[in-house]
């Protein structure tokens, strides 16, 4: 592989995320505010390893004999695209070398802050991905994709009634396994994963967006009697990338805005730390089984 292809830092590790396989755990604990790496000092009983680059830090440590590595992707699924090919090609590089490796695999959650699209799932509610909706078109660019869940693409794409400029849209699946060792009590959901926060979530500040309704369509929708729930920024690419690639993916998230009751939840810190103990007890646990 081209030195070009697959970056490598000066000390052998993935450029942007600073990890190998010795530094990465097999559990992975993905959060969108770098700042927020730092709670998991106060939630794991050691640290290994730890670095910090750009908007990426990374906490390796264990929680209960498990260990696990906490790693900020800052916001989008831009971000995303580089994170989780860099953590895949990482289970592969040690010591800046390539090493085959076909059996490990990552149980890979995100946690992160969503808008609530139904009235009835309030700020400070914890919603559990089941599906993704990507509205940012990412896995398209790739040869390998094709429709993870062709009939629910096609029913949301009838549904949407897209302008034709916009990319079409794709649905991924959680992890079965992870929405029920993780989110077992949590709100069930569909999230939209759209490509930017204002015009792309329907925001209107000085410029318009292409379809006004949006939210309205999204939440009007619902697959195996599960509704679109929730908008965020990252979780179709993260189902994406690990459907493709082998992986196990959750989203679980801190719903801090309603868009149809126009609240908003301004100090979610201590409600973040509790999600955040709650998916960490939840992959301990899944592992001391």
């Amino acid at each position: 592989m081209k030195a070009s292809e697959l970056v490598m830092a000066p000390d052998g590790t993935l450029y942007h995320i600073r990890l190998d396989t010795d530094r990465l755990a097999d559990k992975v604990i993905l959060v969108g505010d770098p700042q927020r790496v730092a709670m998991f000092r106060h939630i794991f009983d050691s640290i290994e390893f730890e670095s910090s680059n750009r908007e990426i830090n990374v906490l390796t440590g264990s929680y209960h004999g498990t260990r696990l590595t906490a790693l900020s992707t800052g916001m989008g699924c831009d971000n995303i695209d580089i994170v989780m090919t860099e953590l895949d090609a990482a289970l592969h590089v040690q010591a800046g070398q390539w090493h085959d490796n076909t059996s490990r695999h990552l149980d890979i959650v995100r946690v992160g802050t969503c808008g609530s699209l139904q009235a009835d799932v309030d700020c400070g509610s914890h919603v559990a991905s089941a599906y993704a909706i990507g509205l940012d078109g990412l896995m398209n660019y790739y040869r390998e994709w094709q429709p993870a869940l062709p009939d629910m693409e096609a029913a949301l794409f009838s549904h949407l009634q897209l302008d034709s400029r916009l990319a079409r849209p794709y649905c991924v699946a959680a992890s079965a396994q992870l929405l029920q060792q993780v989110a077992p009590t949590m709100h069930h959901a569909i999230t939209a994963t759209a490509p930017g926060f204002y015009g792309p979530q329907g925001r209107t500040v000085r410029l318009h967006p292409t379809i006004p309704d949006l939210n309205e369509r999204l939440a009007a929708f619902a697959w195996n009697g599960t509704k679109v729930t929730n908008l965020e920024m990252e979780t179709s690419a993260i189902y994406g990338f690990s459907h493709l690639l082998g992986h196990e993916a959750l989203t679980a998230c801190l719903v801090i805005a309603n868009r149809i009751q126009g609240t908003f939840l301004n100090d979610y810190h201590d409600a973040m730390r509790s999600l955040l103990a709650t998916v960490v007890e939840g992959l301990g646990t899944s592992e001391r089984r």
